[in-house]
């Protein structure tokens, strides 16, 4: 990759992405909260950070998602679930990078291959949950991933070489799943980034709209 534009940057696997396209030599824009005060659930914040950039980016990398959101962590059981739980999951993890996703047309270039990227999740797999529970952020998850496949569709008209896909980085070691893991696997975010890179780089243009995993693998819908 050439010119990166890396959202959520201030993460744990955005920042592992961002000093691991540096080190390859990819000029890399950095977006946060944290670092810029890009709001993604936010319209105007979104417009301001994003409409001010010209581009074109070969990588688009939405890293941005959170289990628990204001206190309230995935639910275990259908009393659990509430109104402003499931709101605040749907406004980070699929909202959000769909606002990101309305200025791709405009940052990608058109001439060759490009990719818009977003981190998905496993358990927004419908066709893969065997466990139940966790409502909000399943279901925001499988949001996100209808989101990026029609955004793929309607970007191959006018990006013919572009690939918009969904990629579930596997259980990454961050403060977003310190708290989930329950003993399950973890890697490092900077081993994330690395699988993470190497399946956007083995992508091809006929792969447009998938859901892969860390491995490069298809995940079911």
């Amino acid at each position: 990759m050439q010119t990166a534009l890396i959202i959520g940057a201030s993460g744990g696997i955005g920042g592992a992405i961002c000093k691991r396209l540096e080190q390859a030599g990819t000029e890399v824009t950095a977006l946060s909260r944290r670092r810029n005060g890009l709001d993604v659930t936010d319209s105007a914040s979104v417009e301001a950070g994003l409409g001010s950039l010209d581009g074109p980016f070969d990588l688009i990398f939405v890293a941005t998602g959170a289990l628990e959101l204001n206190g309230q962590g995935p639910e275990k059981a259908l009393r659990q679930i509430t109104a402003q739980a499931m709101t605040d999951q749907f406004r980070l993890n699929c909202m959000g990078p769909a606002l990101i996703l309305r200025h791709a047309p405009r940052l990608l270039p058109r001439d060759r291959r490009c990719v818009f990227a977003a981190l998905s999740a496993r358990v927004g797999s419908i066709g893969d949950n065997g466990f139940g529970g966790w409502y909000s952020y399943r279901a925001s998850k499988a949001a996100l991933n209808q989101v990026l496949h029609t955004a793929a569709i309607e970007l191959k008209r006018t990006h013919p070489q572009s690939i918009c896909v969904a990629l579930h980085p596997g259980t990454v070691d961050t403060a977003l799943t310190e708290r989930y893991a329950r003993g399950h696997p973890t890697v490092e975010p900077e081993t994330a980034a690395k699988n993470l890179l190497e399946v956007i780089a083995g992508l091809s243009p006929g792969e447009t709209g998938g859901f892969f995993d860390w491995q490069g693998s298809s995940v079911p819908w």
